[in-house]
């Protein structure tokens, strides 16, 4: 009997690694063709928020991290600028709601240099479905209701849902999600308007290859 635990043992253990190497083997043959399909989506996303009429630059490339946690929700986050024969037109930075009702939000906003905001669109979140994934562009269009607003103050009390007085509207049943949405938004777009020299200006340093 010992032997037959053993010698199944080792027919388990085979298997297991057998399979390992097969999800490693996959994950590795696949890496870069994720990688490129996130690109694309992003770039595909970018140029939504700012149309080709606005910029002729790479905007994947013209990439910047900025260090303002408090502002954008991570230590550090890329914003991409957008310019047009050599005239700043907007900058689309990428903002963490940390208060979201299943975890973070992470999301672009696009903001002119006028200090509107172009847009804003979801990137990733894990909202409860049929409820707060409303944020998606796919299931509502709520979140056009960003497209023109300008954040006049740093404590802009129309930034907020009608619940609180403000002038974005919630969802029924979810309220927690569009409040958070709101004021990562309010945050990046203030954060753009007192800060456009500096986006515009600091080096790209995105995408850097590693030293050799």
């Amino acid at each position: 009997m010992l032997k037959n635990m053993q010698k199944n043992g080792l027919i388990l253990g085979a298997f297991a690694l057998a399979a390992t190497s097969l999800v490693v083997g996959t994950q590795f043959l696949t890496a870069d063709r994720i990688a490129e399909q996130q690109r694309n989506e992003l770039l595909r996303t970018l140029n939504e928020l700012v149309p080709a009429n606005q910029h002729d630059n790479d905007l994947y490339a013209d990439c910047a991290l900025i260090e303002a946690p408090s502002a954008l929700g991570a230590a550090k986050q890329p914003v991409y600028r957008a310019r047009m024969a050599g005239m700043n037109n907007a900058v689309v930075l990428r903002t963490t709601a940390t208060d979201g009702y299943s975890g973070n939000i992470h999301m672009l906003v696009a903001v002119h240099r006028s200090g509107t905001v172009q847009g804003v669109r979801v990137l990733q979140h894990r909202e409860t479905p049929g409820l707060g994934d409303k944020i998606e562009l796919a299931k509502s269009p709520w979140i056009l209701s960003f497209d023109g607003k300008q954040v006049r103050t740093e404590n802009d009390a129309r930034w907020a849902v009608r619940r609180d007085n403000g002038m974005f509207d919630q969802f029924t049943g979810a309220t927690i999600t569009p409040r958070a949405v709101v004021n990562a938004v309010q945050k990046a777009a203030w954060f753009a308007s007192e800060n456009t020299d500096m986006l515009f200006t600091a080096p790209a340093n995105c995408y850097q290859e590693p030293s050799a």
